[in-house]
């Protein structure tokens, strides 16, 4: 989509030596804004602990933030992580916001809507040029990885199948099994209108599995959910028995609850990307947790029913470069728009 794969900028967006790391440590604990360092990664390290804190905004869900947590605290006890979890729609506006007004509070901001993520990255406004060794490690692969020095891949959701064990003891290997005349009425699925992704994962649904394929799913009248989470929970209490809509029910398996997942081939998912935002009150910190986020260690802690962007991570969904995401060309206003009142019309006409 037009990415540049480095950055001719410099490397940080307030470089001022050694003095920048005397005023960081004078802030650290504080509310104001400290200055990014220049030089070995080593010194933005020692700048990041002398902040003491950092901030992250992010859409993806709790489980997964609660983790990175955890294991940040273990990895940098001298910074104190915390997390503001919200939706695009929410979160986006707030960085625009915050960056209009060079008032931040966000440091890195995790984000998955596609054409969001081409605009900013292609721009640059809204972010620092990456500094972080883990960007560089070969089995990350920055070229593939990195939008224009900015933009980093982190993990991707990912989409699949999913049933009720007592009631569909044979599970599913195809999205289309859903349509069989036994689950009519008892079909979970998620609303997509005004939503890009899920108006993406009905057109990959349609152009992967039959044209017909929607048109059949809305003939059997299925329950409509808001999000894929209350699918997972209505799969869960028995009051739908199938969806080709759910992520990977990884920790309702764990728990012992009566269902289980399977991704179809080929398989669709939101990849999630992150970016330092360019008015970070922590410039320092916010780069330490850019590179953990893709480090082995970061990756691990977030191997939570998605795909990671490393390879080898134990509990990882997939490979998250191979996963189908959204085309940020195609899903304009005016398709989200179309695509919705369509799908109103099938489904709640």
């Amino acid at each position: 989509m037009g990415f540049l794969g480095g950055s001719a900028r410099m490397r940080t967006i307030a470089a001022v030596g050694v003095m920048a790391l005397a005023m960081t440590a004078c802030g650290s604990g504080g509310g104001g804004g400290t200055a990014a360092v220049e030089g070995s990664w080593d010194d933005v390290v020692a700048a990041a602990k002398s902040e003491g804190s950092v901030m992250l905004y992010s859409s993806q869900n709790t489980t997964i933030l609660d983790s990175v947590k955890r294991a940040w605290s273990e990895t940098y006890p001298e910074i104190t992580l915390d997390f503001v979890r919200g939706t695009d729609a929410d979160l986006n506006p707030r960085i625009e916001t915050e960056n209009k007004t060079g008032k931040g509070t966000a440091d890195v901001h995790v984000v998955t809507d596609t054409s969001w993520i081409a605009s900013a990255a292609e721009s640059g406004v809204y972010s620092q040029p990456l500094l972080g060794e883990a960007f560089d490690d070969p089995a990350y692969g920055r070229d593939r990885s990195v939008k224009n020095d900015r933009f980093f891949l982190d993990v991707a959701a990912t989409f699949g199948m999913g049933w009720n064990t007592s009631t569909v003891p044979g599970g599913l290997t195809d999205p289309r099994d859903v349509l069989r005349p036994e689950y009519r009425g008892k079909v979970g699925v998620v609303n997509p209108v005004g939503i890009a992704s899920y108006v993406d994962l009905y057109r990959f649904y349609r152009e992967n599995f039959g044209d017909d394929f929607v048109d059949s799913l809305a003939e059997q009248q299925p329950r409509i959910y808001p999000s894929s989470l209350g699918v997972s929970q209505a799969l869960t209490s028995g009051e739908v028995v199938v969806s080709p809509m759910v992520q990977p029910l990884v920790q309702e398996v764990a728990s012992g609850a009566p269902v289980n997942w399977a991704l179809p081939d080929p398989s669709w998912g939101t990849p999630f990307y992150g970016h330092v935002t360019a008015v970070a009150p922590h410039p320092n910190a916010a780069q330490v947790l850019a590179n953990f986020l893709v480090s082995p260690e970061g990756q691990q802690a977030q191997a939570i029913g998605v795909a990671t962007a490393l390879p080898g991570i134990d509990g990882a969904t997939a490979d998250a470069h191979d996963i189908a995401g959204p085309d940020p060309a195609q899903l304009t206003p005016e398709f989200i728009e179309r695509e919705s009142r369509e799908w109103e019309q099938k489904f709640q006409g």
